[in-house]
């Protein structure tokens, strides 16, 4: 067993934070799936503009797609929904296997939208249909428009991966939106046992944050923070989630087959040399969640990551962090929202990039 494939026995799913035609074609995601037990696939802006702009088996569909008298928009749409639907077929004989546990391939709408409740509702409504795949997701992120759009679409069985939290507000608004969503779905006798979403925690660009302001500090417990606070952030939201589903509110929906929404951990790719490169995912291991990990962090952890239940662990001293943080004088709950609207920007930026590739 691969040290991937040995994270799956303590109830976490390892995705692919990345994709591509090559990926695809070449069998390199096929190997994945195989060897390291690999159960989903991530998309963004910014890996689409990556792949389009550096694959060629890209390059003759978007000279032909030129051709036609379309939008840009509706060009990019073309290329990457069929390597979406690919991905998907790759992974439904995972996806029947689990009962919809594992096997899904998300895609997000357009950034754009972020501030634009029925926009963000009526686009992942269209490339859901589009898809046409029971194991897709679509992205959407968690400002408040996301949020009014994310219940909406929970209500209306489309599978979701809202993205972009980076503190206790977002994930409890997240969390009990989903509840919402479902309440109001079994409330219309509709079926609630098939609907899925994940909730994307963001890691590393937290501590890329928060770490200068405690060099600015610079005193012995200051620094001796540096590099934990995500990681305990996200080891107090997994203990919001737990009192959310498995406690009396989603007791009902539990009853009807209903699936709790589980934490996802993003960006996990270790940005500062200091520290142990695999920590994001080492240390945050537990069950019903997911790491969704960048090729890089996946081929580190498969040399030297060790699995084991830690995301359960020390929970006393990641709530001490935390606080130790807040009187420090650092406001956690405002650096999240900071991270949340450079995080919007940044897939704006790459969402222009990939506009302009398919003008």
């Amino acid at each position: 067993m691969s040290r991937i494939a040995a994270i799956k026995p303590f109830g976490q799913r390892i995705w692919l934070d990345n994709l591509s035609r090559g990926l695809l074609e070449s069998g390199e995601l096929a190997r994945l799936i195989s060897e390291d037990d690999i159960a989903g696939v991530t998309s963004n802006p910014a890996i689409f503009y990556k792949s389009i702009s550096s694959d060629p088996l890209y390059t003759g569909d978007l000279a032909e797609l030129k051709k036609q008298d379309l939008t840009a928009e509706q060009r990019y749409e073309a290329l990457v929904v069929p390597d979406i639907q690919a991905t998907c077929d790759l992974t439904r004989a995972m996806y029947d296997a689990t009962n919809g546990l594992d096997g899904y391939v998300s895609l997000e709408v357009s950034p754009t939208l972020a501030n634009d409740a029925q926009g963000t509702i009526d686009n992942a409504k269209r490339l859901w249909a589009a898809i046409d795949r029971p194991n897709a997701m679509i992205k959407v992120p968690a400002t408040d428009a996301g949020v009014v759009a994310f219940e909406e679409l929970i209500t209306s069985g489309i599978n979701v991966n809202i993205t972009l939290m980076f503190n206790l507000k977002h994930v409890d608004n997240v969390l009990t939106a989903y509840i919402r969503g479902l309440e109001a779905r079994a409330a219309a006798g509709l079926p609630v046992d098939k609907v899925q979403a994940v909730a994307s925690v963001f890691l590393s660009r937290v501590d890329s944050l928060i770490d200068p302001q405690l060099d600015a500090i610079g005193t012995p417990e200051a620094l001796a923070l540096r590099g934990t606070v995500a990681k305990s952030f996200v080891k107090v939201a997994y203990q919001h989630y737990k009192g959310l589903f498995q406690g009396s509110r989603f007791a009902a929906l539990k009853a009807k087959d209903a699936n709790p929404q589980r934490l996802l951990w993003a960006s996990t790719g270790t940005k500062n040399k200091a520290y142990n490169d695999v920590m994001y995912v080492e240390d945050l291991i537990g069950p019903e969640t997911v790491n969704t990990v960048p090729d890089a962090t996946l081929a580190l952890f498969r040399d030297h990551g060790n699995a084991a239940n830690t995301l359960d662990t020390n929970i006393d001293a990641a709530v001490a962090t935390l606080v130790a943080v807040r009187n420090l004088g650092i406001n956690y709950n405002l650096a999240g929202e900071q991270l949340q609207e450079d995080g919007l920007k940044q897939f704006d930026e790459a969402f222009a990039k990939l506009l302009d590739l398919t003008k």
